[in-house]
């Protein structure tokens, strides 16, 4: 039986041994600790010299993967000298470290999907990790190094990873020089606040990059308050380790030491294994032969999940602004003093908070998929209104958007959604798209499925319309502002269903260019178009609003015929309380809101709890999906989008929900109300004509 020896400088007290086979030899594999004393460590290597196949140096501090090469090489120098009289090959595993820190995040990344994308990552040392950092700066630019905070109690944090290679080769050199460090530390007033920085970029960060040697020197002072909820990196997770995370709340861990041995094991011991097995003498073993080992031995980066369960959560930004000057009055200070000023107060108000950068309005937490995978994010808001955004060129509102991008981006989301008006200005999102550093959504294919998924549950509680499994619907629907990109989609999914769906425009042309489109989907439609929709209102069981009127009057709900179902769509909406209240005959739902899984927690949007609006739904399915790609943007949306995007809802635990008006939900009570009207409506005209 081959003998592999692994020589600590750390405590003895953590010694094991234990048989095992590797690439079907048998092993006695040895840990044996000489708790920091290098005179012990040398007799041990002597002691060990020609009896064991490989020995491995353990707890060696490695030098860093950057600075000045002098310095690096240091570290490999007394290594060396320490080694030279024996004969047996000895490994400190730094080849298997630097090999495995890439092969760990590539695999996962592939494993996945999108794993590291514009992840917030804080590193304890980034010249340490500078392995780590360089990969994982091709995934996010969210990258934080506590460097100078650490080593020289200068209280500034560096951002990014030429700053770092900056930093390494030249100003960490001087500051070893200066007594920066110890005249910081001293002074109680900057170690504090250099503690207070580290702790606040912690709870920042959804991950945290802590080097093996120091492990708990780095987070000593870290609670559930720093830990809660975040991914560790790290390298050689022990079990005390593990326990010691999962006490503070750690949701995972991403060991870049593979295990492959009944229990964790070091690189040093890994690599003085591989030495034993392949027959390798000093130097002879190559990244290339890890690689290969890794690969044909499947030995994957261990990835522990401290709760039991697998744990995901990515990241997502949703745009929304105020509808109105009435909205702004939501704001207790402005209600306050709108309440005793003239109505030309609020006017001001709403003229002057169009041109306020970007806010965070609130956080999102709570959203669970029944997959298990977690979604948070922020609701960003710009301030123009509708009436504002017309007033001003569209490049206005795209410069307040790619503000608001840049500030989701930092914020570490993946994602970002257009909300009501600012999905419809100028190009419906592809300007923005094109621009922003963060792929855009602007929602509205899930606003088409949510609307007629709405729509479709509204007319089967009304029952006034016959449906019969398998064939058309014989009853008359009518889309107002077909041909833009929710009213488009609308149509030709009415189209589908529907025996006559009639087109309502301002451009004649377009009308007409959709109305071939459709046709060429569904021969047997019976499609119309019109600029003017009143003569046909009277006609119409099931309607429609998707326009961009941004409050302007869209037709004359007085015409509409009893028991007829309306779903508004536009935000603002075309149909007033007012309008509604003169019609308690017809059923006016607002659009298709979505109920989100899990228990979400946000500031109030004007909805029940646990609802959202179907273009932030959409946002929050593809967070989900890890899907962060530019989904929806322009005013042409693919049906197969809409129909993926309803897809994906359902397997991420979205419902529809409760059918609303514009006071409040719809109970049965309610509809039969409608229906009981409608009826009696219907019954009137027949006896009048």
């Amino acid at each position: 039986m081959k003998q592999v020896v692994s020589i600590s400088l750390g405590s003895s007290a953590d010694d094991y041994g234990f048989e095992t086979e590797f690439l079907g030899q048998d092993f006695m594999v040895r840990r044996l600790g000489s708790d920091g004393d290098l005179e012990k460590a040398a007799k041990l290597l002597l002691r060990w010299d020609k009896e064991a196949e490989a020995i491995g140096l353990g707890h060696i501090k490695f030098p860093n993967g950057i600075g000045p090469r002098y310095l690096r090489k240091k570290q490999d120098h007394k290594l060396r000298e320490l080694g030279a009289q024996i004969q047996t090959p000895v490994t400190t595993g730094s080849a298997l470290r630097d090999v495995s820190f890439e092969w760990a995040l590539r695999f996962i990344e592939y494993k996945f999907g999108n794993y590291f994308n514009n992840v917030r990552c804080l590193f304890f040392s980034g010249m340490n990790s500078y392995r780590i950092a360089k990969v994982m700066s091709e995934f996010t630019d969210n990258l934080t190094f506590a460097d100078p905070v650490l080593e020289n109690g200068i209280p500034k944090f560096i951002n990014s990873l030429k700053d770092l290679e900056t930093y390494a080769q030249t100003a960490h050199e001087v500051l070893q020089w200066i007594p920066s460090k110890t005249l910081t530390n001293s002074a109680v007033p900057i170690k504090i606040w250099n503690e207070y920085t580290l702790r606040k970029a912690a709870q920042k960060a959804d991950m945290i990059i802590v080097p093996f040697y120091g492990f708990h020197d780095y987070l000593k002072n870290f609670t559930l308050e720093e830990l809660g909820g975040k991914t560790i990196i790290t390298a050689t997770a022990y079990d005390e380790r593990v326990t010691f995370l999962k006490e503070r709340g750690v949701d995972v861990i991403i060991d870049t030491t593979p295990k492959i041995l009944e229990r964790v094991v070091a690189p040093n011991l890994l690599e003085a294994l591989f030495l034993a097995a392949l027959g390798r003498k000093k130097d002879q073993l190559h990244s290339d032969d890890l690689l290969e080992l890794i690969s044909s031995q499947k030995m994957d980066p261990r990835v522990v999940y401290p709760s039991g369960s697998p744990k995901r959560i990515n990241r997502f930004a949703f745009v929304i602004h105020p509808l109105s000057k009435e909205f702004l009055k939501k704001d207790k200070a402005v209600d306050r003093i709108a309440n005793f000023t003239p109505p030309a107060f609020l006017d001001a108000v709403e003229k002057v908070i169009a041109y306020a950068p970007p806010w965070v309005y609130s956080r999102i937490t709570g959203i669970k998929s029944p997959t298990g995978v977690e979604t948070e994010g922020w609701l960003i808001t710009v301030g123009g209104t509708p009436k504002q955004m017309l007033a001003h060129s569209p490049e206005f509102t795209y410069a307040r958007l790619l503000q608001a991008a840049r500030m989701a981006k930092r914020m570490g989301a993946q994602i970002m959604g257009l909300g009501a008006f600012t999905k419809v200005v100028g190009d419906a999102g592809v300007t923005v798209a094109k621009k922003a550093d963060i792929p855009i959504t602007t929602g509205n294919s899930y606003s088409a499925s949510g609307a007629l998924w709405a729509a479709a549950d509204a007319v089967r509680r009304m029952g006034l319309i016959k449906v019969e499994k398998g064939k058309r619907i014989k009853a008359k629907t009518m889309v107002l502002g077909a041909t833009g990109a929710i009213g488009s989609v609308c149509c030709r999914l009415l189209a589908k269903a529907f025996e006559e769906v009639y087109l309502v425009g301002r451009n004649t042309a377009k009308l007409l260019a959709l109305q071939e489109s459709i046709l060429l989907e569904d021969p047997d439609v019976k499609l119309g178009v019109t600029t003017r929709p009143d003569k046909l209102l009277s006609e119409m069981d099931v309607i429609v609003t998707a326009t961009s009127g941004a409050g302007k009057k869209i037709l004359d709900i007085t015409r509409v015929k009893p028991g007829c179902v309306i779903t508004d769509v536009a935000r603002p909406l075309d149909l007033s309380p007012e309008d509604v209240a003169k019609r308690p005959d017809v059923l006016v739902i607002e659009s298709g809101e979505i109920e989100l899984p899990g228990l979400p927690e946000m500031k109030s949007i004007g909805l029940p709890d646990k609802v959202a609006y179907a273009c932030l739904a959409e946002t929050i399915v593809l967070a989900l999906e890890g899907r962060f790609e530019v989904f929806t943007i322009g005013r042409d949306i693919e049906w197969e989008k809409v129909r993926e995007i309803y897809k994906l809802g359902l397997k991420h635990g979205m419902k529809l929900a409760a059918i609303s008006g514009v006071n409040g939900v719809f109970s049965d009570e309610d509809i039969a109300e409608v229906k009981r009207l409608a009826l009696e409506a219907r019954q009137k005209q027949k006896q009048s004509n």
